[in-house]
């Protein structure tokens, strides 16, 4: 049973993405955006562009991830559909843990399909792609992990962009730090695995923890 909940839940959620196409775009746009703006502005012959290019491109992603995060449940708490979740017999943990797939797998894997452009925009050493695309693989999940808490937290405030905004913001800078950090330690000829080993670390926790701390806050915040 628990399997056919995920499965339709998935498919709900696709249908829903696939009839709002457009919105479901808005996110990479937004970091294709926000990486062109920054090559525009930087003098593509020196070696700035390059060096910067790893910590533009994952602020690109964790902003577009940003951008989506108020949708994650609002939609279904004006719909009535969180107040089913509740009352579902299935695990809210677990229909948490679908919806932050979904809205991983919308907003943060495009991204990722599309860092190869992303590194050529910006002058990316073709030997550093490798890594970029590691750290987004094992950073983004925990974005939308952490931004899934926060966004549970301010579910019963009314247009909460903003506060959502400034609560998800310093979170997200140990998983930038990382990131970024492994980017920046793979260009210089260092050993990189620290950095992608913590944040293996911190996704292996935060699968475990997310969706359950998740769960909990709909509820307090549902009443």
């Amino acid at each position: 049973m628990i399997v056919t909940a995920i499965r339709a839940m998935l498919l709900r959620d696709l249908r829903l993405i696939w009839r709002k196409r457009g919105d479901a775009l808005q996110p990479v746009l937004f970091a294709l955006l926000v990486v062109v703006l920054f090559a525009l502005g930087i003098d593509t012959h020196s070696g700035a562009m390059a060096q910067a290019a790893p910590a533009v491109i994952w602020l690109a992603a964790l902003l577009s991830g940003l951008l989506a995060l108020d949708a994650l449940f609002r939609g279904d708490a004006e719909d009535g559909s969180l107040e089913q979740w509740l009352l579902s017999p299935q695990p809210l943990a677990m229909l948490v843990a679908v919806r932050v797939f979904t809205h991983w797998v919308t907003t943060a894997l495009p991204i990722i399909v599309v860092s190869p452009l992303l590194g050529e925009l910006l002058h990316l050493p073709h030997a550093q792609l490798p890594m970029l695309v590691g750290s987004l693989l094992l950073g983004t999940p925990l974005l939308s992990l952490i931004g899934a808490v926060v966004a549970a937290l301010t579910i019963g405030i009314r247009r909460a962009g903003a506060l959502l905004a400034l609560l998800a913001l310093p979170l997200y800078v140990p998983v930038l730090v990382f990131g970024a950090g492994s980017m920046v330690a793979a260009a210089q000829g260092l050993d990189a695995s620290g950095a992608l080993l913590i944040l293996a670390a911190m996704l292996a926790v935060s699968l475990v923890v997310a969706p359950v701390v998740t769960a909990i806050a709909l509820r307090i915040g549902w009443r």
